[in-house]
C-alpha cells in the first residue's frame, strides 16, 4: 500500500508539471508565435497611454524581456524555493510555495488563491454531498422499482436535470425563492463561515440545490443503468438462491459493484467543482476561485489564470488518489499493486 501511495504520489508531481508546462505554454509562447511581440504584451499592463520607458520597465518588472524557457523556470523556482519581485524601488520576497504575482494588482497570487478557496470549497462540499445522497438513492430505487410510476417520474425528472443549464435552474430558483418568496437571500449575500454561520448556511443553500440538481440526475441515470446490470449477474441470483435477506443481497453485493464507476466519476465531478464552479459562482455572485479565474481573463492576469488552473490540477490529481485507495475498500476485488 505504501509503495503504492508512493509511485501515485510520484506521478502527481509530474502531472503537475506536465500541466505547469502546458499551461505555461499556452499563456506566454502561443501568443508569441502568433505574432504578438513582446512590448504589445507588456504594452497591455502599463496603461491607457503606455510610453517607451514604462513598457520597457514593465517587461523588465515582469521578466517578460526574457525567453519563455528561462520564465518557466524562473516560475518554478519560486513554486520550490520563493521568489524575488521587483516593485518600483522595492524588492518584495514571495515564499514558497509562490505562484508568482498579479500583473495587474502586483500582490501574489496564492494569497489571493487561498481567500477564494473558502468559499468554493463550501459550494464544492455541500452540493456534492447532496448530489451523491440524492442521485444514488433515487438511481438504486428507480432501479428495484423498474418500469414503475416512480421509476418513469424520475428518469423524466433527472432527463430534466442534465439537460437544463445551471444558470437557468438558478435564476429561475432565485427568483422563486428569494425575490417572491423571500425564503432565502439573494445573489451576492455570501459571507464566511467563521463571520456568521447562519447566513453562511442560508446563503448557500440555493446554489447547493442548484448545483446538486444537475449531478444528481446524472448519478441516478447511471446508478440505475449500473444496478440493472449487476442486478442480472450470476452471483445476485446465487446469493438470492442461499436465501440472504434482500437488503443484503442489495446494500452489500449489487451496490458495491455499482459504486465503482460511480466513485470514479465522482473524483472527477469533485475535483473539478474544487477548481471552481464557474457557472454557480457566477449566478450566485459567490466570490469563489472560478469568479476569480473569470475576472482574471477578462483583464488578462495570466499569473492568476495559471494559479487557478493548477490549484485545479492539484485537486483533482489528489482527489483521485484517494479515490483509487477507496476502490479497495468498496471492492475487494481490487488489489492495490
Amino acid at each position: 500500500m505504501l509503495a503504492y501511495i508512493i509511485r501515485r504520489l510520484i506521478g502527481a508531481v509530474l502531472m503537475l508539471l506536465l500541466v505547469s508546462l502546458v499551461t505555461f505554454g499556452i499563456f506566454f509562447w502561443i501568443p508569441k508565435l502568433a505574432g504578438q511581440t513582446t512590448d504589445q504584451l507588456a504594452a497591455a499592463y502599463v496603461g491607457k497611454a503606455p510610453t517607451a520607458q514604462a513598457i520597457q520597465d514593465t517587461k523588465e518588472r515582469l521578466g517578460l524581456d526574457k525567453p519563455v524557457i528561462v520564465q518557466y523556470g524562473t516560475y518554478l523556482k519560486g513554486i520550490v524555493a520563493g521568489q524575488d519581485f521587483k516593485a518600483g524601488p522595492v524588492v518584495d520576497h514571495c515564499p514558497a510555495p509562490c505562484l508568482g504575482y498579479s500583473f495587474r494588482t502586483s500582490q501574489p497570487v496564492l494569497p489571493q488563491l487561498m481567500d477564494r478557496a473558502p468559499a468554493t470549497l463550501s459550494l464544492a462540499a455541500g452540493a456534492s454531498i447532496i448530489w451523491l445522497a440524492a442521485g444514488i438513492s433515487i438511481g438504486v430505487l428507480s432501479a428495484l422499482r423498474r418500469g414503475s410510476v416512480w421509476d418513469r417520474v424520475a428518469m423524466v425528472v433527472a432527463l430534466g436535470g442534465v439537460s437544463l443549464p445551471i444558470y437557468f435552474t438558478g435564476l429561475v430558483s432565485l427568483a422563486i425563492f428569494s425575490y417572491s418568496l423571500g425564503i432565502f437571500p439573494g445573489g451576492g449575500s455570501y459571507v464566511p463561515f467563521t463571520q456568521d454561520p447562519g447566513t453562511w448556511f442560508l446563503s448557500l443553500v440555493l446554489p447547493w440545490v442548484t448545483l446538486a440538481f444537475l449531478y444528481a440526475a446524472m448519478y441516478a441515470r447511471l446508478t440505475r443503468a449500473g444496478m440493472l446490470e449487476t442486478l442480472g449477474e450470476d452471483y445476485i441470483r446465487t446469493a438470492r438462491a442461499k436465501g440472504l435477506p434482500e437488503r443484503t443481497v442489495i446494500t452489500k453485493h449489487a451496490l458495491r459493484s455499482t459504486l465503482t464507476p460511480i466513485l470514479t466519476i465522482f473524483g472527477l465531478d469533485l475535483g473539478l467543482m474544487l477548481g471552481g464552479a464557474v457557472l454557480t459562482e457566477n449566478t450566485f455572485s459567490i466570490p469563489g476561485l472560478g469568479q476569480l479565474a473569470i475576472s482574471s481573463i477578462g483583464t488578462g492576469d495570466l499569473p492568476v489564470v495559471l494559479g487557478v488552473t493548477l490549484l485545479a490540477a492539484f485537486f483533482i490529481v489528489m482527489i483521485n488518489l484517494v479515490v483509487d485507495l477507496l476502490y479497495a475498500a468498496i471492492d475487494p476485488r481490487v488489489r492495490l499493486g
